[in-house]
């Protein structure tokens, strides 16, 4: 059995989300919460949000769907982490002889998927 959670339009880039991302793919999902807990990073703190409503999400589809019933959430492991590429929002800001220099704000969705398999 297969639970997920997605995180959509994170106000990060998705090259830095990426390398908090790929520390917890495979563990167990109680592990990779500590895992989550002692880096210091701001992706770190989104990735952990998204991993507890991917436990909160497990949790309930256990008690209000009877195909998940035989779901096992103390053995969930990250089967897949993956932080993706968002809409960049495009601003200007004014250079030399009155050009104008892009800024490039990058987001990202970031995507668990969880298994007891």
């Amino acid at each position: 059995m297969e639970v997920q959670a997605i995180t959509r339009n994170v106000r990060m880039s998705a090259q830095k989300m990426r390398e908090v991302v790929r520390q917890i793919q495979g563990l167990n999902a109680l592990q990779a919460q500590a895992v989550l807990a002692v880096v210091p990073r701001k992706g770190a703190r989104l990735v952990a949000k998204t991993l507890k409503s991917a436990l909160g999400n497990a949790e309930d589809l256990k008690r209000n769907k009877k195909e998940y019933s035989s779901l096992r959430t103390e053995a969930l492991l990250v089967k897949q982490a993956v932080a993706g590429t968002a809409t960049t929002t495009k601003r200007f800001i004014p250079k030399a002889r009155g050009s104008g220099g892009p800024i490039l704000k990058r987001s990202c969705h970031i995507k668990i998927v969880l298994s007891d398999e």
